[in-house]
């Protein structure tokens, strides 16, 4: 079994989305939370967990949160997934 090497909580500001039309701000966010989690995490291999999803897309693709709190886990093999962290 792989076990976890890193665990870290970020909270992970959403500022570029107001940067894009209103329509594409969503899907601007999830790119903007797999870029953060690479840069921050040191992996390509980034797996969103679909509460993130469930979290950004709530209030439809024009409105998302202007930042999100996310768990994020580095295993041996490289891989990071990423879960909502509660409040």
């Amino acid at each position: 079994m792989v076990e976890k090497l890193k665990e870290q909580i970020y909270i992970i500001p959403l500022i570029m989305t107001k940067r894009v039309p209103r329509w594409q701000r969503s899907r601007r966010a999830v790119t903007e939370i797999r870029e953060y989690l690479t840069r921050h995490m040191k992996s390509d291999d980034i797996k969103l967990d679909a509460s993130i999803n469930e979290r950004i897309w709530s209030r439809g693709a024009e409105k998302p949160p202007s930042r999100v709190r996310v768990r994020a886990m580095k295993f041996e093999d490289g891989q990071v997934q990423a879960e909502l962290a509660e409040e």
